[in-house]
């Protein structure tokens, strides 16, 4: 087995776009004025505006896909458009400026592509809800920020449409604001994503302190006269905001709690847009992070442990879209490994981005084909059974289970497996480290994903009372499902075979050294399946006749599972309530002091005035003495001065 190893590019550059290629704008423009509409409209557009929410991803979805293959004719691959001029300032100079090659087109197909589906989906799910209209309208601007992301040519436009993906995934995951958990899932999703654009914000002012510019042509080609420790300061600061978008340790807390908000949106972030923005951003700063081998190594810890995090704490949920959200949250750990370990894993951390938008996406609305049979209960312990009743969503959810767990011949084997390989292809001890990180988050993927699978369709029925029996979804509904399971199935072994050769036209992404990995290929094989064969194996062993509906007594780690790991109780004694009782402080100091003084202020003057104004009584006899009083005194005054008695 070998690994290889990339090499920054000396050069990097972008020719100019013309012809089919020069109307790329459209891809944001498309979903952007729809949102637009969508919202200016009001509810004049309630009875079509799902449809135009719809039409305008599909649009974007087919420009994505002749732009796509209009880059094959290309020498480089790579096409820059400058739109106008956006910031001149000084010294600082920024365009709006699109780039599209190997890496933004794929990304462009997965967020439209699944988004579309997505879209689709929720025109049925959505159906009796009275803001389905404004749902749309976010949704179009949910896409139109990931696009703007993914195709600006400079860090500022990513930034743009960074925070434009904030803003939206606050609308939607507080969509439902009259719930309190909703409402309280939106701000906590916004404040811990703030924490990471502050990173990725001052990473901006460094590049621009520093090599006077954001474009990345010019970045990439300067980062080689930057010292070690900026580069490494630089790096930090992306990956921070990574870390807050993506979902990955420490600021991964988020991300679970974002399944308040409806199941549609759920897919969209969790498959196609907000949680890979961070896999992008790394992935897009590949020639910053390979420049440190230091900042390749927190990159690479950081996936480790956020996968396992994420797979330990999906083995003790109950919930069906927060099993599934942890899993995400695994996933994407995945994925940063990949791009971590820096030369042909990054493209391999790609391929199972694009793998993962399929199965996520699939299993998340089929979690809502679920919930739409059982009157929206997500407790699977409730389930049960519920195979022979909604047999096209069993099917298509199988296809996800089987896929993500990663089975040969399904689409996870192609996408995981070959960055466990890369994982052991480190030096030294760090190989068997992160490998071995790998291949348990592995088993534990296997085992946590059967039991939701089997708990859910399978073994006896634990229904509640209320439910006389589970029905299929429409058909609007299981027409993505499908075809979601087809790319579930397939898409891997696809994605494997073409996507890394596509993708080394990519700055920095060219293949040039070989590793020889601490283990040999058969025997990661063997490792990597015999692990997931047996995490499966056990799932359905302990799981099959169903599981106790009442909490259970449990050991530490199920314990500590069930309570994320106590990350939320660190985040609470470190952050939450240091806050909270310097707030009170400042609260108190502002009432006792600053109102205060200001108060007494205001009553010393009422006071003493008040007393003051006794002295006016309009009797010429007190004026007369208060006069005849005060010459006594300055006499008296004057007669002690001269006498020298205050010599």
């Amino acid at each position: 087995m070998t690994y290889a190893q990339a090499a920054p590019a000396e050069t990097v550059s972008y020719a100019t776009a013309d012809g089919l290629l020069s109307s790329v704008w459209l891809l944001v423009a498309i979903p952007l004025v729809s949102a637009a509409i969508l919202l200016l409209l009001g509810r004049r557009a309630d009875r079509w505006g799902h449809w135009l929410g719809v039409a305008a991803v599909g649009a974007a979805f087919l420009l994505g896909l002749s732009y796509f293959l209009g880059l094959r004719g290309l020498e480089n691959r790579s096409v820059q458009l400058s739109l106008w001029d956006f910031i001149a300032v000084g010294g600082l100079y920024v365009d709006f400026g699109l780039l599209f090659d190997p890496l933004a087109g794929v990304f462009v197909l997965l967020i439209t592509g699944v988004g579309f589906l997505i879209h689709l989906y929720a025109v049925e799910y959505m159906a009796h809800d009275a803001g389905r209209r404004r749902f749309f309208a976010y949704f179009n601007l949910f896409i139109a920020a990931m696009l703007l992301l993914v195709l600006g040519n400079n860090y500022v436009m990513l930034y743009f449409g960074w925070e434009g993906v904030g803003l939206a995934s606050y609308l939607l995951i507080s969509f439902w604001y009259t719930k309190p958990a909703a409402a309280t899932a939106g701000k906590k999703a916004f404040l811990m994503n703030r924490v990471g654009d502050a990173g990725l914000a001052i990473a901006i002012f460094i590049m621009f302190a520093t090599l006077g510019t954001t474009q990345y042509d010019e970045v990439f080609n300067g980062v080689g006269a930057l010292a070690g420790g900026t580069v490494l300061v630089l790096g930090l600061l992306l990956l921070l905001g990574a870390a807050g978008k993506s979902g990955q340790f420490p600021l991964q807390a988020w991300l679970p709690d974002a399944m308040e908000g409806p199941t549609p949106v759920s897919a969209l972030i969790h498959a196609a847009t907000m949680v890979t923005a961070g896999v992008y951003l790394i992935a897009r700063s590949n020639i910053i992070f390979s420049a440190n081998a230091t900042l390749q190594l927190v990159v690479v810890s950081v996936g480790a442990l956020t996968l396992l995090i994420g797979a330990i704490i999906g083995c003790a949920k109950d919930d069906i879209k927060r099993i599934l959200a942890w899993s995400t949250v695994s996933q994407i750990g995945y994925m940063f490994l990949g791009v971590g370990l820096g030369g042909a894993a990054y493209a391999l951390a790609i391929v199972h981005l694009l793998a993962h938008g399929f199965f996520k996406a699939n299993m998340f609305l089929g979690a809502g084909s679920v919930m739409h049979g059982m009157k929206d209960q997500v407790d699977i312990r409730r389930f049960g059974g519920i195979a022979k009743h909604m047999r096209t969503t069993w099917l298509t959810f199988a296809a996800g289970w089987v896929a993500i767990i990663g089975i040969i011949p399904f689409s996870g084997y192609f996408s995981k497996e070959p960055i466990v390989e890369a994982a052991f292809a480190r030096e030294g001890w760090t190989a068997w480290l992160f490998g071995g990180a790998a291949l348990l988050g592995a088993g534990l993927t296997a085992f946590y994903m059967t039991r939701l699978f089997v708990l859910t369709f399978h073994g006896p029925k634990r229904w509640t009372e209320d439910i006389d029996q589970p029905h299929e979804s429409p058909l609007l509904m299981r027409i993505p499902l499908i075809l979601l399971a087809v790319g579930s199935l397939g898409g891997g072994a696809l994605l494997a075979t073409s996507v890394p050769d596509w993708l080394t036209s990519t700055a920095g992404l060219a293949d040039t050294e070989e590793h020889h990995g601490a283990l040999p290929h058969l025997a990661i094989f063997f490792l990597a399946q015999g692990v997931t064969v047996l995490g499966a194996v056990l799932g359905w062993l302990l799981f099959r006749n169903g599981t106790a509906t009442v909490p259970q007594p449990a050991g530490v780690v199920v314990t500590a599972a069930r309570k994320n790991l106590y990350t939320d109780a660190v985040n609470e004694a470190v952050f939450e309530k240091p806050g909270i009782f310097l707030t009170r402080a400042l609260v108190y100091l502002d009432n006792r002091g600053i109102d205060g003084i200001v108060n007494g202020l205001a009553a010393g003057i009422g006071g003493g005035s008040g007393r003051l104004r006794r002295l006016q009584t309009g009797f010429v006899r007190s004026y007369a003495t208060s006069i005849l009083t005060g010459a006594l005194l300055v006499v008296a005054a004057f007669l002690a001065v001269q006498a020298g008695w205050f010599a």
